[in-house]
């Protein structure tokens, strides 16, 4: 007996009767706002593939105990829920309320995503400190300017010394930030006093990566905190940790070792894959995998070899963060964001595609398996059932001897593409990627003062990070879109990372061009500046680039990060790393929107101090508006309110 034909031995009596249920499709058009992905579901229907909407359907309704927060299995006297109702149970096993299992619930959400991208981050770290070492082949510092920077900032002395030795101490000192003894992280030195001296006074300072999370986790276990208010603080203190230590890592020691993004020009949606190359897209979040395969496949000897195969070259593309990175850097396009990866495979035309970690759905190789693409895994955390694996191993010349494999075995496959399966929507937009810090002070002139100006003149009212995934739950990309142009049409400059941003290149938001919807303040200084209302700032780990930002802005005016005219919005998330995120943000001191409920509902505490509470705390709170039109409208009145209040 396989291990499928055990499980569905124990399967309850029911199942047969609800995988059996019709299923109520909802139209292509209310799945998704994005033309391409319209014409590649109609497709997925006609072909019998099943995608991320169908399974969303499928699911409904949803566990209502799941929604509001109410279970618990974090011992084996459960599964226990408390159940809402007049009648139904209010305790766990153990006595735990409905506050304390919807905090701990959260919690280990948080957890998770801070590892996440922080686990991301140390892997970076260690690249850098190989590359120091000579003990890697294909990567090289970039950006030594930054490194410089970075090292002097971690109070590393650079004079006389070689950018090898200097790399190599700084990743022996941000390693040492994972599990540090000194008792705070050193990319806290950019946050302002007042905040510094809040998180000290309340309790939250991050002491080191990996121990909040761990703490985290010990918490959460049978027994240990009881207290909703004393979970949720440590919560926002793991979160803290992910936002000014792991992803802040990753972002900055990534620009040192593939340099800082520049202002260029992209290429964003299906329609960037070719029907006479070979198509290979990058999938997932680490740029590290993506870089060398997207270097690799630019050798002669490949280039020949596709040819001999009967295709024109070979083209590399991103999806999800992945794309982001490389398309800051390198300028490749980018296919798509988090619901696009299957739609990718069913256009008929993708040779293999690529995965390292997060964000990549276990559905991807039952899709594969209806045409010809191959799904690659390399990383040792990430294995996926039918898929090939290949072991990308940052030591020596492993990599580029695995990306090279994996380069030619896309090339190999191309002969088995299957033309009358083939789709390629025409679907393709121009955006400018890659603001950077760096590269907006650039623009502005060499620092951030003008944007400040600009601020303060009431020329743009203000500034919104749009970040976060999609979910099906949501019309795909439809929020994310509405939203910013809602904002900019306030006059409020928009920011945005990972998928955000990628829907909103995709809808044309990021062209210098899209001034023309923005209000006429913002207007006037896209125009004169050449830049669109919209800027993408990189990946998810990358809005550690826009809190900098904050950070500064604040430093330069003299106040909190909490007193200025900011917010921040996920409209369409589904992963933990968005909570993680929203946490960070929120303890922070920004103002932040949710476009999907979180999972909380099921305690009014928990709900009221997240709510409310913590702005009185943290000068922030959450806000939960699934209708983009008002919520650009709550998040214009805190604009408003913040403006008020500096007297601007």
């Amino acid at each position: 007996m396989d291990r499928d034909d055990n499980i569905k031995e124990q399967k309850h009596p029911l199942w047969n009767a609800c995988i059996q249920k019709e299923i109520e499709r909802k139209p292509v058009a209310e799945r998704s706002s994005d033309p391409a992905s319209q014409l590649l579901l109609e497709k997925a229907s006609r072909e019998g593939i099943e995608t991320a909407w169908d399974r969303y359907e499928a699911q409904n309704p949803q566990c209502g105990f799941g929604e509001l927060g109410l279970c618990c299995r974090n011992c084996l006297m459960g599964p226990c829920r408390i159940d809402p109702l007049e009648n139904g149970p209010k305790k766990g096993v153990c006595g735990a309320t409905s506050d304390i299992i919807v905090a701990r619930n959260l919690l280990r959400m948080i957890a998770a995503g801070a590892a996440a991208h922080s686990d991301h981050g140390r892997d970076v770290v260690e690249v850098l400190y190989l590359t120091s070492q000579g003990k890697i082949a294909g990567y090289a510092i970039k950006d030594e300017k930054k490194l410089k920077a970075l090292a002097t900032e971690f109070g590393l002395e650079v004079q006389g010394k070689s950018p090898e030795e200097i790399a190599r101490q700084l990743a022996e000192a941000i390693l040492d930030e994972f599990g540090t003894r000194k008792g705070y992280l050193q990319f806290l030195s950019r946050v302002p006093q007042k905040r510094r001296n809040l998180w000290e006074t309340v309790g939250i300072t991050p002491r080191g990566i990996d121990r909040e999370i761990v703490e985290i986790m010990h918490r959460t276990h049978i027994g240990v905190d009881n207290d909703y208010v004393n979970l949720m603080l440590q919560g926002l203190r793991a979160s803290l940790s992910d936002g000014w230590g792991g992803s802040m890592a990753a972002t900055e020691l990534s620009d040192v070792l593939f340099g800082s993004p520049q202002i260029k020009t992209c290429q964003s949606n299906l329609g960037v894959l070719k029907a006479d190359e070979v198509n290979i897209i990058l999938h997932g979040h680490e740029p590290l995998l993506s870089e060398i395969v997207s270097q690799v496949a630019t050798e002669p000897e490949l280039l020949a070899l596709a040819k001999e195969v009967g295709a024109k070259g070979i083209n590399c593309l991103g999806m999800c963060c992945t794309g982001n990175e490389i398309l800051m850097r390198r300028g490749l396009p980018v296919a798509g964001n988090f619901l696009q990866q299957e739609l990718a495979i069913i256009t008929g035309a993708v040779e293999a595609m690529v995965v390292d970690v997060q964000c990549i759905m276990p559905s991807l190789t039952t899709v594969a398996g209806c045409y010809h693409t191959k799904i690659i895994s390399t990383s040792a955390k990430a294995k996926f059932p039918a898929a090939l694996h290949i072991d990308f191993h940052e030591k020596g010349d492993q990599a580029l001897q695995a990306a090279r494999q994996i380069v030619r075995l896309a090339v190999l496959n191309y002969p088995n593409r299957q033309q009358q399966k083939v789709c390629i929507p025409e679907n393709r937009m121009e955006f400018m990627a890659g603001f950077s810090k760096e590269a907006i002070a650039e623009a502005l002139g060499g620092s951030l003062g003008p944007l400040i100006e600009v601020i303060k003149s009431g020329t743009i009212r203000g500034i919104v990070a749009i970040v976060g995934c999609n979910n099906p739950k949501v019309k795909q990309d439809f929020a994310h879109t509405t939203l910013a142009k809602e904002l900019i049409g306030k006059d409020i400059l928009v920011v945005e990372t990972g998928c955000a941003a990628i829907a909103c290149a995709k809808a044309g938001l990021m062209r210098p061009e899209a001034a023309a919807q923005a209000g006429p303040g913002l207007s006037a200084l896209c125009r004169q500046l050449g830049i669109p209302p919209v800027l993408h700032m990189g990946s998810c780990v990358d809005i550690s680039r826009i809190m900098s930002l904050a950070a500064e802005a604040a430093n330069a005016l003299g106040v909190d990060i909490s007193d200025l005219p900011l917010a921040g919005a996920a409209p369409e998330y589904m992963s933990e790393k968005a909570i993680s995120i929203g946490a960070y943000v929120v303890a922070s001191g920004i103002f932040v929107l949710l476009g999907v409920v979180p999972p909380i509902l099921g305690s009014q505490n928990v709900t009221h101090l997240l709510s409310q509470g913590v702005e009185k705390v943290m000068g922030a709170r959450f806000a939960v508006e699934p209708d983009p039109i008002a919520g650009a409208k709550l998040i214009s009145e805190h604009i408003e309110a913040k403006r008020k209040v500096l007297g601007i």
